[in-house]
């Protein structure tokens, strides 16, 4: 059984949550002190209209161990990962969304699953059978839809790519992180493709997921769907048609023959 040791830096993208990012903020530091181990939280503004970045310095003022960073617009949330990753210095690292409809304690789970595999990279599936989920029945028929396009495509063996918690050991990220173009919808199959073919191995971990946004849809409009096609279909044409990722990569070009 694998063992991990180290400081764990805990990820967090936020776009306008600042009615709840303190306390999201307090919660999730409580379950890290906790593990006894040296964490840091990066709360990663993405461009927020409202107070989530001065909500974010207050907990990091009177809890330490929470590092509030802010971009300059909204880029999606693959790009405040990325500068989030950047500022970061864990060996372990957690992705988990601001809103916590996933709650940080589950990541106890994904490191099980990694210890238990030797895997290098874990993530929460709501489709893993011992899943607990609760939410709208038009989400879960588009996610399983998503799920069978994205084995036809890439062959990857995992059931959920967009669950919004994962855990990466740092050399993981590291070689994946600079092969990733897209910033918004497709940026976790991306990233996840990019440490598959690499050889990193990838576990999936049960959840229990309590979706909290009172809309059917969330935050999900049917552009952005459309949209997440395309950044998929786009993903696949770079992986396994063009073919260049890395001589792309070598020269500092990101803008792959137009397939954005």
């Amino acid at each position: 059984m694998r063992v991990f040791k180290g400081k764990i830096s805990v990820i967090m993208p936020a776009f306008n949550e600042g009615h709840h990012i303190y306390e999201n903020l307090k919660e999730t530091h409580s379950v890290f002190r906790r593990t006894g181990r040296r964490f840091e939280i990066i709360l990663v503004d993405d461009g927020s209209a409202d107070s989530t970045y001065e909500e974010a310095q207050r907990a990091a003022r009177e809890l330490g161990s929470i590092v509030p960073m802010r971009v300059g617009e909204n880029n999606g949330k693959g790009n405040a990962l990325r500068e989030g990753f950047k500022r970061s210095d864990g060996d372990l690292v957690i992705f988990l969304d601001a809103d916590l409809d996933l709650h940080p304690a589950q990541v106890l789970s994904l490191f099980r699953a990694m210890m238990d595999t030797g895997s290098d990279v874990a993530i929460g599936s709501k489709h893993h059978r011992e899943s607990r989920i609760d939410y709208p029945a038009s989400r879960k028929c588009l996610s399983r839809a998503y799920a069978l396009a994205l084995k036809a495509l890439f062959g990857m063996p995992l059931m959920d790519t967009q669950t919004g918690l994962k855990v990466f050991t740092r050399p993981s990220l590291e070689k994946a992180f600079p092969r990733v173009v897209c910033g918004r919808y497709a940026f976790d199959v991306e990233l996840l493709a990019h440490a598959h073919e690499a050889g990193f191995r990838v576990a999936e971990a049960p959840v229990v997921m309590s979706f909290r946004r009172t809309a059917a849809w969330g935050r999900i409009k049917a552009a952005d769907v459309a949209r997440m096609g395309i950044d998929t279909l786009a993903i696949f044409i770079r992986l396994h048609i063009i073919r260049n990722y890395g001589t792309a990569f070598e020269s500092g070009t990101f803008a792959l023959k137009g397939v954005v």
